[in-house]
């Protein structure tokens, strides 16, 4: 029997502004014996995770493998999550302090990451862009669905601005330019899960995993039938789930952000969650998605959303300058969906079915 792609349900993660991917399904789920497979699930930070193990034979999984991933999982929300008030981030944005903070060093090293990427994408990623996001409704707060005026937007605008924070790794501590600087880590938290989560599965060692939070997803080695991991990148149709096209990532992470599932509109204009922190608005629609492979999850996570911020041209653009391997999916002037992609992402992609 062939492979067939099979459909996750998507949830908003409460801890996340971005429910960044939208555009990934998992493949290759049939389940035509023998298949020894054995996959896990649960819920996690709003949405759900999803681990898939292909033992070698004669390898089992630990009886308690499922608890250790939820306990680590836990404690990525606790440090991460801007839902909850008592989490090590929401204390340190509640601290009215411009000196050191000492945090722990995963928090740490995901901002420190998080500000490096800001930097290469030219501000397009900026993970002190929560005051904005807030403001159109797409936080914590309590949901809006209609336009911030102008003096609002430019109010918000002055509490961005991710050169205004600042990371250290020896001892580990953040420092904030502004008392009010917010920091959201909705474009990388996921990513980072994953990555924590594949790191304990190579631990076991098992070799052969397909891991997701969300639909970010990393993949090592191969399915239950000694077939490459498949994953499909869903078609940007809101309210469908299709499949626009399938790859074959490898040994790697893949992340898609979208403004297809989260958005409002009003007086015919779609407003989406992704918001360009330069402009203080959201990205045009032009640009339905963007698809990243890289080696990590936490980097392709934001990365995707890096590009997806730029817009069609400057995020192609930066894609290429930096040999991304991006695929980007854009909304053509008669309202059907093109494609783009850089050279670097071609040797993912299956040949599409006639």
């Amino acid at each position: 029997m062939p492979n067939r792609p099979c459909r996750l349900p998507r949830r908003r993660w409460p801890t996340q502004v971005l429910p960044l991917l939208v555009g990934l399904v998992l493949a290759a789920c049939d389940s035509a014996p023998p298949d020894p497979t054995v996959r896990l699930t649960g819920a996690t930070m709003g949405t759900s995770y999803e681990l898939k193990l292909a033992p070698a034979p004669g390898q089992t999984v630990p009886a308690d493998l499922q608890a250790r991933i939820e306990e680590m999982l836990i404690h990525v929300n606790r440090q991460m999550s801007t839902y909850d008030p008592d989490s090590e981030l929401s204390r340190f944005n509640r601290n009215p302090s411009t000196d050191w903070v000492p945090v722990s060093s995963e928090l740490q090293q995901v901002v420190a990451e998080s500000l490096r990427i800001g930097e290469l994408s030219g501000g397009a990623f900026d993970i002190t862009v929560g005051p904005l996001v807030n403001l159109w409704g797409f936080g914590p707060d309590p949901r809006r669905d209609d336009v911030p005026s102008e003096t609002a937007i430019a109010q918000a605008r002055e509490r961005v601005g991710h050169q205004r924070l600042h990371a250290r790794a020896d001892p580990p501590a953040l420092k904030k330019d502004r008392a009010d600087l917010y920091v959201d880590l909705s474009a990388v938290a996921k990513g980072y899960g994953v990555d924590r989560m594949a790191a304990l599965i190579d631990g076991i060692p098992i070799e052969n995993y397909l891991a997701s939070i969300g639909g970010e997803i990393r993949a090592r080695g191969h399915n239950g039938r000694g077939e490459p991991w498949t994953i499909a990148i869903e078609k940007p149709e809101a309210g469908q789930r299709s499949v626009e096209r399938l790859i074959r990532p490898g040994d790697r992470a893949v992340s898609t952000s979208g403004d297809y599932r989260n958005f409002f509109e009003q007086n015919g204009q779609r407003y989406s969650h992704i918001i360009n922190p330069r402009t203080g608005w959201p990205v045009p629609h032009t640009l339905a998605s963007v698809t990243v492979i890289g080696d990590r999850s936490m980097v392709a996570d934001a990365t995707a959303t890096a590009l997806m911020a730029a817009g069609p041209e400057s995020g192609f653009q930066l894609a290429s300058e930096h040999h991304l391997a991006a695929f980007f999916v854009l909304i053509g002037s008669d309202g059907g969906f093109r494609e783009r992609f850089t050279p670097e992402f071609g040797p993912y992609l299956l040949p599409q079915q006639p």
